[in-house]
């Protein structure tokens, strides 16, 4: 299994956890990061994500995030059929990032792009740009 995970993924892992949603979420990005170590799942990342990580104004959130990139399977590069598929993307409603993420996880032949974010969840479920890659969040 492939996955691209965004960043408020990664961040969610050092939210404050008393709220139930935002408790369960950490327990199951903490479970795929297990999956990622054991090999049972592969984890595709870009450096669109890393330029919105370092974008994050809370320096220890900025840090946790960034260090979590070195259990990436792959990291890739901004390539032009990204880009240009990320225009198409953002044209039809996504934002800037959420438009890279979901090219770069189509571009990388995912399974699925994981996200916290439920307005990025809505566009996609409406079929917002013809995603090729669900995007959900467990």
């Amino acid at each position: 299994m492939k996955i691209y995970l965004d960043a408020c993924v990664l961040n969610r892992l050092s939210d404050d956890r008393t709220q139930a949603r935002v408790a369960v979420e950490a327990e199951v990005i903490e479970n795929i990061f297990r999956m990622i170590l054991l090999g049972s799942a592969e984890w595709s990342a870009s450096v669109a994500l890393e330029r919105e990580i370092a974008r994050n104004p809370d320096r220890d959130k900025r840090n946790d995030a960034l260090g979590l990139l070195s259990y990436a399977n792959e990291f890739r590069e901004i390539a032009a059929a990204v880009r240009e598929r990320a225009k198409e993307l953002h044209a039809a409603g996504y934002g800037a990032f959420d438009a890279l993420h979901l090219a770069y996880a189509e571009a990388d032949g995912a399974d699925a792009l994981l996200t916290t974010d439920d307005r990025f969840i809505k566009k996609a479920g409406r079929g917002l740009g013809k995603p090729l890659v669900p995007v959900m969040n467990r």
